[in-house]
């Protein structure tokens, strides 16, 4: 038996207006979750244990069959362990986003707005520039910065302390004042980042291309170096990460798993879908027991409150990766239970994550269920009335088959 999670991230929405009071879930053109519903397992889980922030750390981690209560120590150290910094144990490591402010003249810095959490999911080449710009004006023996992906980086504070931090994608069109940080270095650096980085050669050309400027930095996500159980021993399977987000592939170097770089992900909409769901299969054909795809592409459109590519990432999601995995386990002769659900709602209307419960389809190729007329949405999973308290239980629910 093989074993296959395909979660897509922030996927679960509530009902749009302009959607005809649809969820996008509910109003993508489906075909391949249409046809597994009716044989699967439809029901709800809720992955953010009540009192934590809903990210997709906590929630992942959940996913994986980790207690986020027990396991997690900050969403910046697991990635550290994907860009393979060995933090100390009197490290700290920070997220360290590139972000866009609004350039008004004349105001304080505190009074500009945040606009774009990712600024327009600026690419790893430019960002690793403006990185080490700012990296050369602040790095000491007690500050280093560490490029990641895209807008994702790291900064690791020696001796530091976990202080709390806001999360930009919480603050989008927000005056920043409330939410900078209140530790005077952190502070500075912020302050000072904008003004080495707003007129940036790279920031003057996306500003020429109307794109939006990468000018300041934000950081936020302390935490402690993680110490995850192994996934095989806790599980007695094997298993791969395929991701573009540093965050997924550390919680899979941290339980010791294989992470597989596929090219052209980019954890954005425009992604190598295919490539990441016959990199599950190649590993599953070649002897893994488990994969878990995931796709960052419904989270990032949900907080760019972008209605139409939110519901293009679902269909994409269902017809680019789903139905690969099933058609080429199935031509493989390989019995598979496959999981599809997303790690936490990112609302459209909020544009940012919420605790809400989310829909989960289980399927089972060696005992398909007979729940005619069955659909893969928010409201055809709450109407049944199963509800997983405890999100980590999920994992042993799938692999008990």
């Amino acid at each position: 038996m093989k074993y296959i999670v395909v979660l897509g991230d922030g996927m679960a929405d509530e009902p749009i207006e302009a959607l005809g009071g649809k969820t996008p879930l509910a109003y993508a053109a489906t075909p391949m979750l249409d046809a597994l519903a009716p044989k699967s397992e439809i029901a709800m889980v809720h992955t953010i244990p009540d009192g934590m922030k809903p990210g997709s750390d906590t929630a992942n981690l959940a996913v994986m069959g980790y207690n986020p209560r027990k396991y997690y120590s900050g969403r910046s150290p697991l990635e550290a362990l994907s860009i393979g910094v060995d933090m100390k144990p009197t490290d700290i490591a920070l997220r360290t986003n590139i972000v866009t402010l609004t350039e008004e003249e004349g105001i304080p810095f505190e009074q500009r707005t945040i606009i774009d959490h990712s600024a327009g999911e600026i690419s790893t080449e430019d960002a690793a520039v403006l990185i080490d710009a700012v990296k050369k004006e602040f790095e000491t023996d007690t500050y280093h910065f560490h490029v990641g992906t895209s807008y994702r980086h790291l900064l690791i504070w020696d001796h530091g302390e976990v202080i709390d931090l806001a999360q930009p994608h919480d603050h989008l069109g927000e005056v920043i004042a409330p939410y900078i940080p209140s530790d005077p270095v952190l502070r500075d650096m912020m302050i000072r980042s904008y003004d080495i980085l707003n007129e940036h050669p790279i920031n003057i050309e996306r500003a020429r291309k109307g794109l939006n400027k990468a000018n300041c930095l934000w950081f936020w996500g302390a935490g402690t170096r993680p110490a995850l159980s192994s996934f095989e021993e806790k599980t007695g399977k094997t298993g791969v990460m395929i991701s573009a987000v540093d965050l997924l592939k550390g919680i899979a170097v941290g339980a010791g798993m294989e992470v597989i770089e596929v090219e052209g992900a980019t954890g954005s909409l425009h992604t190598n879908y295919e490539g990441k769901a016959m990199a599950a299969v190649d590993a599953l054909r070649g002897g893994k027991d488990f994969a878990y795809i995931h796709v960052e592409a419904p989270d990032e459109m949900g907080h760019q409150g972008n209605v139409a590519n939110k519901v293009q990432s679902i269909e994409y999601l269902d017809q680019r990766v789903i139905r690969v995995v099933v058609d080429e386990l199935t031509k493989a002769g390989e019995d598979f239970r496959l999981l599809v659900m997303p790690d936490h709602p990112t609302p459209i209307r909020c544009r940012t994550h919420t605790s809400d419960s989310i829909p989960y389809l289980l399927y089972d190729s060696t005992k398909p269920l007979d729940n005619a007329g069955m659909l893969y949405n928010e409201e055809m999973a709450k109407s049944t009335g199963k509800l997983i308290e405890h999100g980590y239980e999920l994992m042993d629910h799938l692999l008990e088959g």
